[in-house]
């Protein structure tokens, strides 16, 4: 990687470090060669901080991101390392890289995710009033880097298939900012029930294609329980005391996200039938997270607060961002699930990567 460009000059540097150290010891072998992952925050390992003009003011090109691993920012949105850093060493596929970086063409693993980012379009939330960051990549653009991305690397589709089919391809999580947008911009429950079919049509159609070009193992993961996230949680709040389950968080929004993922798991059972020589499998996000709030101490009160943010019950408020001037971090992040109040902390990611990919490792015909 070339180091040379002043701006980035810490921050790409800090990428080659982190890409070339494993993250986790590597006992398995799988049976495919390289990862692809379609996303939003919870696994951009570094493409939004390079969205241009945009990526070189966001919170994670700055401390306190990554003040836990490497000690320096490295684009992801997070005190260190997120899932996927521990997912693709348990894998045998530690080396991976964000597309826009310079040696995406070269690496065995490639993260299309982006901060922010939907999987519906910018026009599907302005013709309802919805409002999304102008750095936000939506699921479509990011299937165009993908294939961009395959241009790279094979250059004939017999080629690619064959890629393909020695690839393990995670089509998400991503739609949880479809739906946190606009619910805490005054959109109520009921209309944003009405966009989950546009969600699930929109996912599926993406693995459609994919599956088309020669995928022939994929992971869909559900939604998250954004119930129980503190910018949700500090957005929608309730006087009644009934509104919370005994986690403390939003049942109306979790019974929404399990609507949301019951649907979706219809949608993969039919696209399986489809394609019944591929294997398509939900991966149960939300459980992973629910296990990690379950069995964190709640001493101090800090299992629903963000670790880096001020203000209000939860540690957030969306106008003194982590990274902003004057938002205090906390002294034991280890102990925190939630990093800024959008995004989990590296703790937590490595938690929830015990409790989801490690079981599953003999399921994806992972041996040690």
């Amino acid at each position: 990687m070339d180091c040379s460009y002043s701006y980035f000059i810490k921050l790409t540097c800090t990428f080659l470090f982190i890409f070339v150290v494993p993250t986790t010891s590597q006992n398995s072998k799988c049976p495919f060669q390289y990862l692809y992952h379609f996303g939003d925050g919870v696994t951009d390992i570094g493409n939004s901080v390079r969205v241009f003009p945009w990526g070189r003011s966001l919170p994670a090109t700055r401390l306190p991101y990554g003040t836990t691993f490497p000690g320096t920012p490295t684009g992801r949105w997070s005190d260190g390392l997120i899932d996927f850093d521990f997912a693709a060493a348990d894998f045998g596929v530690p080396q991976i890289t964000p597309y826009l970086s310079r040696n995406a063409s070269s690496s065995n693993g490639v993260i299309f995710s982006v901060a922010r980012s939907p999987v519906l379009d910018h026009n599907f939330f302005k013709s309802r009033g919805v409002k999304i960051p102008p750095y936000a990549v939506p699921l479509s653009v990011q299937l165009s880097w993908f294939k961009t991305h395959l241009k790279s690397i094979c250059s004939t589709p017999t080629e690619c298939a064959d890629k393909l089919g020695n690839s393990l391809i995670l089509m998400g999580d991503i739609e949880g900012n479809d739906i946190g947008y606009p619910l805490t911009q005054g959109k109520s429950i009921i209309e944003v029930q009405t966009y989950v079919p546009y969600v699930t049509r929109a996912q599926i159609s993406a693995t459609r294609e994919v599956i088309k070009m020669g995928a022939k193992l994929i992971i869909i993961p559900g939604n998250a329980p954004l119930g129980c996230y503190p910018y949700i949680l500090t957005a929608l709040p309730s006087n009644d005391p009934t509104a919370y389950d005994d986690l403390g968080c939003l049942k109306s929004v979790n019974d929404l996200i399990t609507f949301k993922n019951n649907n979706l798991q219809q949608a993969i059972n039919n696209l399986s039938r489809e394609f019944p020589n591929v294997s398509i499998m939900y991966g149960p996000f939300d459980e992973g997270v629910l296990a990690v709030l379950a069995e964190t101490s709640t001493d101090g009160n800090i299992t629903l607060k963000a670790c880096c943010g001020i203000g209000g019950k939860y540690n957030y408020d969306s106008k003194s961002f982590c990274g902003s001037g004057g938002v205090p971090i906390c002294s034991n992040p280890d102990k925190y699930i939630f990093w800024d109040g959008l995004h989990l902390t590296h703790e937590a990611s490595a938690r929830i990567e015990r409790i989801l990919i490690q079981p599953a490792l003999s399921t994806l015909n992972c041996t040690s």
